[in-house]
């Protein structure tokens, strides 16, 4: 018995100190990203979203972001611009299945609009961003949605070409409590 209330009390005390356990969800969040080529705005979208998220919005210090989609799933409603964007110039699927983001601080303003401070990972180049997003409950569960602007050679992400340097990603990430 006294083994069984010591266990109650380590679980008790671990979602205490980690805050809420969310975990990620391909199925009702979305990724998509715009971009303009030939001066005409594009866009595209990505599947495979994983992670998991820690989000107390009463303290931040504890929250975190792992967050990652598939690169292969690339899709811009086009196979050829498609296949383009997964060899090695742009995102080299083969070598980088996924591109991924972890969160290093959370931190809120007073209209209760958070942005979180991270590192984004494409191919093998890391930087360092900021995403302003808003937290919705839903249940027992978050809807986390934002957008972001990256500059794709900062990734190395495509040559010069007919392709705008500027991305904007939008997101809406369905997580689910644990």
């Amino acid at each position: 018995m006294k083994h069984f209330i010591g266990f109650c009390l380590i679980q008790l005390l671990a979602v205490v100190v980690v805050g809420q356990q969310y975990k990620a969800t391909d199925e009702g969040s979305s990724i998509k990203f715009r971009i303009k080529n030939f001066g005409i705005e594009t866009g595209g979208s990505f599947t495979g979203l994983e992670g998991t998220i820690s989000f107390d919005p009463k303290d931040l210090t504890r929250d975190s972001f792992d967050l990652s989609v598939d690169a292969r799933s690339v899709n811009t409603d086009n196979n050829m611009r498609d296949n383009h964007l997964r060899k090695e110039d742009y995102l080299d699927v083969q070598n980088y299945p996924r591109i991924r983001f972890v969160s290093t601080k959370v931190t809120v303003d007073n209209n209760a609009h958070f942005t979180v401070t991270g590192k984004l990972t494409i191919k093998n180049t890391t930087q360092e961003i900021t995403i302003p997003f808003t937290a919705t409950p839903k249940n027992e569960d978050y809807i986390f949605a934002g957008e972001f602007r990256i500059n794709r050679k900062d990734f190395k992400v495509g040559g010069s070409s007919t392709i705008s340097n500027g991305l904007t990603v939008q997101f809406s990430v369905l997580a689910k409590k644990r």
